[in-house]
């Protein structure tokens, strides 16, 4: 691959939410390697794309020349897979995957299963695939296992770097705890459980200020609901998108960053506060486990308001836990990765040779098709000659050792199970 690919996302390139700021600083590292990068924004609905969607994914790849090598964030692919599996011959595809499209929440289960499908069925047509933490590396062949569809491309993990930043400074004896919770508005990162958690706390002990976009008006409306009712309006504040210079304002002057997130695919703000010094206080909701360090900040189970309530509430009257998490972070913030290192595995995941370079991606067979044809399959298999060498297997000394070249979606297993 040449040092130049088109990167296209879902809508307006600079918003402001981990996933796009990703994207942004992953292009800036590149660029200053040398990269030539085009980055398209998609108009239409997503994830759950309507035919403007479709439409404009299907224009943008279409004017990309033969073998042009195009990134493709996972908002703007994943309910998309016919329009993936008509250019995947002629283009060479990557996958940008932040977390599965069909793990978040508020889903039913009928769309997250849809979803997940659908996902799957973009990324088998993919000449690799990038995601941004190792949660989401080990949570792609879970689901395809789970849903017996093929999973060829190659995963590598890019997490997100970080942009070291000064210390930010301790709380001074008797002075009012400033906590920071920086999401957007909606379901998934929880505002509404920190609210409750945050009602259970001493308010002369603490402040929290909440940045971040309002999604979800109906949510927005439910946070501030709760703020209302339990007389929290000089203690927790929302104040909505902001920009970058009164972000960094917001992390020099918290003394913890609080994240109440169900999910997380990594959990960049994470890294972001470890990066200013900051403890963290969050959940383990999806990739939150791995990507907060041991000592660092405290974690509890997602959804659990006593759980977090008691967990700030430590926080904000134990004088000796605050010292020890700041040593935590502090020693945390030594280990992170910048971004021009992020970009570097980003170009090198780009640049590396597909791992089988003979099967054009596309060239699979659908997993519908499979499926379909698996019943027909099974009725045509010789019963007498399955349990023929059933008997013969098992009355050898040692264990065999079958390999199976042609395995497609596994239903000779399933077959000699049922045998």
């Amino acid at each position: 691959m040449s040092q130049r690919f088109t990167l296209i996302v879902a809508g307006d390139p600079a918003q402001r939410t981990g996933g796009y700021i990703y994207d942004a600083q992953i292009v800036s590292s590149l660029r200053d390697q040398g990269w030539e990068i085009d980055v398209v924004g998609l108009a239409g609905t997503f994830p759950d794309a309507d035919a403007e969607a479709a439409e404009a994914l299907t224009q943008a790849l279409a004017s990309l020349p033969e073998q042009a090598a195009v990134v493709i964030d996972g908002l703007a692919m994943g309910a998309l897979p016919e329009v993936i599996a008509q250019h995947a011959q002629r283009l060479d595809i990557t996958a940008l995957l932040h977390h599965p499209l069909g793990d978040e929440s508020g889903l039913n289960e009928a769309d997250q299963q849809r979803f997940h499908r659908s996902e799957l069925n973009a990324l088998a047509h993919v000449a690799r695939i990038i995601v941004t933490s190792h949660f989401t590396a080990r949570r792609l062949p879970e689901l395809a296992a789970h849903y017996e569809m093929p999973l060829n491309p190659t995963v590598t993990v890019v997490e997100p770097g970080v942009a070291l930043a000064p210390i930010s400074p301790a709380a001074e004896p008797g002075e009012v705890l400033r906590l920071l919770c920086v999401a957007t508005l909606t379901p998934r990162k929880g505002q509404d459980i920190l609210v409750q958690a945050l009602a259970g706390v001493a308010v002369d002990h603490g402040l929290c200020d909440c940045y971040g976009g309002a999604r979800d008006s109906e949510f927005t409306q439910r946070v501030q609901q709760l703020i209302d009712q339990n007389g929290l309006q000089n203690s927790v504040r929302l104040h909505g998108e902001c920009d970058g210079a009164t972000l960094e304002a917001a992390y020099r002057g918290a003394h913890a960053l609080v994240l109440p997130s169900w999910y997380e695919g990594y959990g960049m703000v994470v890294t972001e506060a470890l990066a200013h010094g900051l403890p963290v206080i969050t959940t383990t909701g999806g990739a939150l486990r791995d990507t907060l360090p041991a000592g660092a900040g405290l974690s509890v189970e997602p959804g659990d308001v006593d759980a977090l309530q008691d967990a700030l509430s430590r926080f904000c009257h134990d004088d000796e836990l605050r010292h020890q998490l700041r040593q935590g972070a502090a020693l945390a913030r030594d280990a992170l990765s910048d971004w021009q290192a992020a970009g570097a595995k980003f170009a090198a995941a780009l640049t590396a040779p597909v791992d089988s370079p003979n099967l054009r991606p596309g060239s699979q067979f659908a997993s519908d098709w499979l499926t379909l044809r698996e019943a027909a399959d099974v009725d045509s298999r010789s019963q007498p000659l399955a349990e023929f060498a059933a008997e013969w297997l098992s009355a050898r000394t040692s264990a065999p050792l079958i390999a199976d070249l042609g395995c497609g979606r596994g239903s000779n297993m399933r077959f000699w199970r049922r045998a």
